[in-house]
């Protein structure tokens, strides 16, 4: 399913045409391209949820900036995010590119991608994902960019 999605934001995110194509002919793009309908499904499914958290009770903590909190991840979301991928969440909320709620959008989002594991390159693009749809995120978005892009010239300590 993530492979669908990768393949959705990759062609459709910076394609001047218009994003909202009919189901059934992304559907069959989808087919043709090479996946399976079951995970077609999935994947389409998974977005409408990712559209469906902007209308949810949080939305209007998106527009106003929420207070930091600590969160504190579960056993199981532990075991589906390695201690570089927690880090790596604690970082881009300390530097204010996602905030508590769109952190918790996130841990949302892979959870329902339905893997034992998240790796910290998925993860990082699902932040892209979830950013790119939370209105008013354009400075967050662009920052989580140079973060995928832009390899590191030193190491952080």
């Amino acid at each position: 399913m993530f492979d669908i999605l990768m393949y959705l934001f990759e062609n459709y995110i910076h394609n001047e045409a218009d994003i909202y194509v009919e189901q059934n002919q992304l559907t069959d793009e989808l087919l043709r391209a090479g996946f399976n309908k079951p995970e077609i499904f999935k994947a389409l499914d998974w977005l409408e949820q990712l559209a469906d958290l902007q209308h949810s009770d949080e939305s209007p903590y998106l527009i106003t900036k929420p207070q930091h909190a600590i969160r504190v991840f579960t056993d199981s979301e532990c075991q589906m995010l390695n201690v570089e991928c927690r880090g790596f969440l604690m970082f881009v909320e300390q530097i204010g590119v996602i905030n508590s709620v769109t952190r918790e959008m996130v841990m949302d989002r892979l959870s329902a991608l339905d893997k034992p594991y998240i790796g910290l390159d998925d993860l990082k693009w699902v932040v892209l994902m979830v950013l790119f749809n939370v209105p008013g995120s354009e400075e967050a978005y662009g920052q989580m960019e140079d973060l995928i892009f832009d390899e590191p010239s030193e190491l952080l300590h």
